[in-house]
């Protein structure tokens, strides 16, 4: 901050037509912000050189079709050196401008409700907040993953810092006690909550609250830090701009609008807010910028007219009889920001204690009469409640506030206010029985209802109650000696090093004369699936073509050219090459009905291992077409077998050469539709997926300048580990992210901002297997 002088207005920009929603303060040009609103438009507003006071509007952009809630600032890059503009809105979208024209470079889609809220992160990225009940990382044009937030009903509060971390606030977290409106990052460790409760509270980024602020007397709906780390403002329901210095509100600001929606702090230290009546204005603590005397008046005269409903609660219970006259301005005030009510003959009037003027402002005129005759209602830290006593604790000390509401139980009601304020509890009977005592006879609030409660009670919902569970779908396996696609395998390493993957040469910890040697990672040989029963898949095989439709029936000569390609395949001592026959007889089963190809499939996946096949199916217009065919049968609406033979395909595409080039050609696509796969509750195709991320991982080391093809990388083992329960999967996940970070700085800065390091660190304690620790542990070191 500049200093310890108290804000004064600096100017009033009335440009926009409805309420301004968002404010942030723009990477180019200096000094300059951005505002938007419920009137569709962006606003970039620069410093007048002329005048110091003013702003004037350089650009206006347009691109939503709806209202516009939101907007952050990208970072500049090479390619946008004055950075980018992303707004957020009502139609769902992400519109993302340059300073260079009116209209968006590009659109960003995929929630499905309003966006309610954008921060930006490292590298590019982005973060946007929406409705409905998602939060949504972005790099580009690209979702890079999504997170399904818990969710009461209002939306998703999102604020990335630039240290990396991220944090989420939905509707009604466990410690607010309403919904929270905004997030404000403090230092990597700490940041700001602020709720319609009517508090700010400061946290950990362990989850622990070690302050709470009040001042504010209704929702409390943005926060920004100062740049020392220390001080912040807040802006809410109350019409007011609120300063913090030192834990301690220093300076109340109120405007003549309703709702103060926004704020943010510019480079000089100056404060823009935005409002409910479409103006922003922007306070200042330098006297060279105050605005002029004319229109310091002109926003006091604008203040004096406002009209003040006391039902709000902002000013407290209202006694018109009890008011003092005017006199009662020639007190001065104790602190700044300090209201006072005074009868104007049957008028009531309300002044604010200005300490810069050493005089009392009015603020406006009450008119309503009493929240206590309308409603019968006391306001308590933003909320109502029946009653709120006054409790003396200690003889000339201050009373302790216990509020409640006649809907409560008297008893949780004492045992929580002895907790928050570290009474006693052998004062529980006593102050349940005065509260028991004190509101006898009252039915002020509302009555529960008869109903069962659909959360708490007897009759509350439980997932998969009531009704059998479903299995993940009829076992197309059947019979005692049935034959299941590589049943027992995980895939396999080409020889020649030890596989911490399968079989004899697992790894063991106590096999390493040091703990800390990283036997796992970086893994760029690829893990392939190369175990197989001949035997079982050409029985299945014949089994299964004996009841195909007639249209579909191999001939004898068809089935003899898969069972010779299936035995060359598999024979590793074998000279003979497939024959063109083979291979196209192959391709063509490959297309089966859905229900009956899973053993074609099978054949498919170790064919591709060899050289020749690799070749001809991976190279030119027919690997397009394979790697099409593939997608299909990893669809959502597939069969698990399928989907799972279809990863496991994949993988083993990149034991040659055509396969990796296909399969880095098309590696947006491809683990785009393997991303989605993770949903499913099968851990075969969530082993066959690690395994496919890992082999992508490893073709991709040491390319620094393959930043994006990481980013998803570790954005599809991100999402999969919120899912993955088998340890083995979770394990190719881990290395397939320690190889993903390998050597590259910047890929590790975007796995921290991904939040990496916070979602793996539970699996550093696993002991069984053991690998899953030690990897684990070796990870959370590389980042």
């Amino acid at each position: 901050m500049s200093g310890s002088n108290s804000y004064r207005l600096r100017c009033s920009l009335a440009a926009h037509e409805m309420d301004v929603r968002g404010l942030a303060a723009a990477a180019f040009p200096h000094g300059a912000f951005v505002s938007v609103s419920r009137d569709r438009t962006a606003r970039v507003w620069v410093p007048n050189p002329s005048e110091n006071q003013v702003f004037t509007e350089m650009h206006c952009m347009n691109g939503h079709s709806n209202f516009v809630s939101c907007v952050c600032i990208i970072a500049p890059n090479e390619t946008y050196p004055r950075g980018l503009i992303a707004t957020g809105g009502h139609d769902n979208n992400i519109c993302v401008f340059s300073l260079d024209r009116p209209d968006p470079l590009f659109t960003l889609k995929g929630h499905k409700n309003t966006v309610c809220t954008l921060s930006s992160g490292k590298f590019g990225t982005m973060l946007s907040g929406s409705w409905d009940t998602t939060a949504k990382v972005w790099l580009g044009e690209k979702c890079l993953m999504t997170l399904q937030v818990k969710w009461n009903g209002l939306g998703i509060t999102i604020v990335v810092s630039q240290f990396g971390s991220l944090q989420c606030g939905a509707c009604f977290d466990p410690s607010h006690e309403d919904c929270v409106r905004g997030l404000a990052v403090i230092n990597e460790v700490e940041f700001l909550s602020c709720s319609n409760d009517a508090s700010i509270r400061r946290w950990m980024v362990t989850g622990e609250c070690v302050q709470v602020y009040y001042s504010h007397t209704n929702y409390i709906y943005s926060l920004a830090v100062f740049p020392n780390g220390q001080d912040f403002i807040s802006t809410g329901e109350d019409r007011t701009l609120r300063v913090w210095r030192k834990g301690e509100c220093s300076q109340t600001i109120r405007l003549p609008a309703q709702s103060v929606w926004c704020c943010c702090i510019l480079p000089d230290g100056d404060i823009a807010v935005g409002a409910s009546d479409g103006v922003i204005r922007v306070f200042t603590e330098c006297q060279e910028r105050v605005a002029s005397a004319q229109d310091l008046q002109a926003f006091e005269d604008e203040l004096s007219k406002a009209i003040i409903d006391p039902k709000t609660g902002d000013l407290g219970d209202i006694k018109i009889e009890d008011l003092p006259g005017r006199e009662h301005l020639d007190e001065p005030g104790n602190r700044d920001g300090q209201t006072r009510l005074i009868k104007e003959g049957s008028n009531v009037e309300a002044y604010q204690w200005s300490v810069s003027d050493g005089r009392w402002v009015k603020i406006g005129d009450v008119v309503g009469g009493s929240s206590q005759q309308n409603s019968k209602r006391v306001m308590y830290e933003g909320k109502e409640y029946d009653f709120v006593f006054s409790i003396d604790v200690n003889e000339g000390g201050p009373g302790l506030k216990l509020p409640y509401n006649v809907t409560d139980d008297p008893w949780l009601t004492a045992h929580n206010f002895l907790e928050k304020n570290d009474l006693s509890p052998m004062f529980l009977d006593q102050v349940a029985n005065f509260i028991i005592e004190n509101t006898k006879g009252h039915t002020l609030g509302p009555a529960p209802g008869s109903a069962t409660d659909p959360f708490t009670g007897a009759g509350r919902y439980i997932p998969g109650s009531g009704s059998d569970s479903q299995g993940f779908g009829a076992d197309p396996f059947t019979g005692a000696g049935r034959y299941i696609p590589e049943s027992g395998s995980t895939g396999a390493v080409p020889s020649g090093r030890a596989d911490p993957f399968t079989g004899g040469s697992a790894y063991s910890s106590s096999s390493l004369p040091n703990a800390k040697t990283n036997v796992f990672f970086p893994n760029t040989d690829g893990v392939m699936f190369e175990q197989a029963n001949t035997t079982q898949i050409l029985g299945k095989l014949r089994e299964l073509n004996s009841t195909a439709p007639a249209d579909r029936k191999l001939s004898d000569a068809a089935l003899d050219c898969l069972e010779k390609l299936l035995l060359l395949v598999t024979d590793v001592k074998g000279q003979e090459q497939p024959t063109a026959e083979q291979i196209s007889v192959l391709w063509r089963t490959s297309h089966w009905p859905e229900d009956i190809v899973f053993p074609v499939l099978d054949i498919l996946r170790l064919a591709v291992r060899h050289p020749e096949v690799n070749a001809q199916l991976c190279g030119g217009t027919e690997g397009a077409s394979l790697c099409n065919h593939l997608l299909g049968l990893m669809s959502s609406e597939g069969r698990p077998a399928n989907q799972m033979l279809a990863l496991r395909i994949l993988c083993n595409c990149f034991s040659g050469s055509h396969g990796r080039a296909l399969l880095l050609g098309h590696r947006d696509t491809v683990l785009s539709r393997a991303g989605d796969l993770c949903v499913v509750s099968n851990k075969n195709i969530h082993v066959a997926l690690a395994t496919l991320v890992l082999n992508y991982a490893g073709r991709l080391y040491g390319q620094l300048t393959e930043i994006e093809a990481k980013a998803q990388c570790l954005s599809v083992a991100s999402t999969a580990l919120e899912v993955v329960q088998d340890k083995e999967a979770i394990f190719r996940l881990l290395v397939a992210l320690g190889t993903t970070v390998a050597g590259d700085s910047t890929a590790k800065d975007l796995a921290r901002s991904l939040g990496v390091n916070s979602q793996i660190s539970k699996y550093a304690r696993v002991s069984d297997p053991a690998k899953v620790g030690e990897c684990c542990r070796l990870v959370l070191d590389e980042l």
